[in-house]
């Protein structure tokens, strides 16, 4: 789908009177304000329940702009952004001056990227700046990959939803951070690991945990209302059963090797063989899971390479601590 003309100029205005404008990227729907604006960024903590000192995605409309909203950009950063821009891939630079720090949480470094979707290149050319823009849905729950999912979670706490049609990636962005002396992946996501070593010529980290505040990074993120519980492949089928027994609604992401094996669960998803189909539909699968009812959802992690690295990483994340258990919100 493609936004009419008169939609994005609205959606411009929206964002120029200090609104909240939800629109789509290849990866998920944004909630985005102006990213120059620390009251419209407030805004946006708000609507989602999200705590403050989580930082914030600034995305803009070309490598061109990089310079005007970072300082000190390194080379490994420019062949980056060369290479994968406009495109799934965030860089973490040192902020410059444009950026407030209400859209960094606090710190030094900002999170940026040039998102691949037509209608999200435009509204940046109609609006003339950079958009701050998290995912559009309540803090630590599944993103949305439709304009729908977006008004079934927020409702009016949008002032506009830009509709774009379903995202094409449907797993938020690769997160590098470029401000040490060697680039690290600090979210797995729509770029691929082996993709960016491709590009600079060497392996590239992906550590557990980093000095580097970024998006995704709290232990309960990605997660339906279901509980997610992860098993080995071949304990899929077992451990469906046993649930079931106990008396739990079992909604099940059928790994493929298991072919047409019959389970025995309150709902079934056979997940699609192609990882980059997996991750398109991963986020829908859990929703409709939810609306199904499920209170448990039995699933077992892709191999972790290509972009089966950032689905195991948004199935460790649905299936992390609960926030009454970790003590917070």
């Amino acid at each position: 789908m493609t936004a009419r003309t008169s939609d994005i100029e609205k959606a411009a205005g929206v964002l120029r009177d200090g609104g909240l404008v939800a629109l789509p990227t290849e990866t998920v729907y944004g909630l985005g304000a102006n990213a120059e604006a620390p009251e419209a960024i407030a805004r946006i903590f708000q609507a989602k329940g999200r705590p403050p000192s989580h930082p914030l995605i600034v995305h803009i409309g070309g490598a061109e702009q990089l310079d005007d909203w970072v300082q000190d950009v390194p080379l490994a950063a420019r062949l980056l952004a060369e290479h994968f821009w406009p495109g799934p891939l965030t860089l973490v630079l040192r902020r410059g001056p444009r950026v407030p720090l209400e859209a960094t949480g606090g710190l030094e470094t900002v999170a940026v990227r040039v998102p691949d979707h037509p209608v999200a290149l435009a509204l940046l050319s109609a609006f003339g700046g950079g958009i701050t823009a998290p995912s559009a849905n309540r803090f630590g729950s599944v993103s949305p990959t439709t304009a729908d999912h977006v008004r079934a979670e927020l409702g009016d706490a949008v002032d506009f939803v830009l509709d774009g049609g379903p995202c094409a990636v449907g797993v938020e962005s690769t997160i590098v951070d470029v401000t040490g002396k060697t680039p690290t992946i600090l979210r797995p996501g729509g770029v691929t690991r082996e993709d960016l070593e491709g590009v600079l010529g060497h392996p590239l980290a992906v550590p557990a945990t980093s000095r580097v505040r970024v998006p995704g990074q709290h232990p309960s993120h990605y997660a339906p209302r279901a509980r997610v519980v992860l098993v080995e492949p071949g304990r899929v089928l077992s451990e469906a059963a046993l649930a079931q027994e106990l008396g739990h609604k079992v909604g099940v992401l059928q790994p493929a090797s298991l072919g047409e094996a019959p389970i025995n669960a309150y709902a079934v998803v056979r997940v699609p063989d192609a990882p980059a189909a997996y991750a398109r539909a991963l986020y829908g699968f859990l929703r409709a899971l939810d609306q199904q009812g499920c209170d448990l959802i039995i699933a077992s992690l892709p191999e972790e390479e290509g972009l089966g690295l950032a689905i195991a990483n948004r199935l460790r994340r649905a299936a992390g601590p609960r926030p009454s258990e970790t003590g917070s919100g």
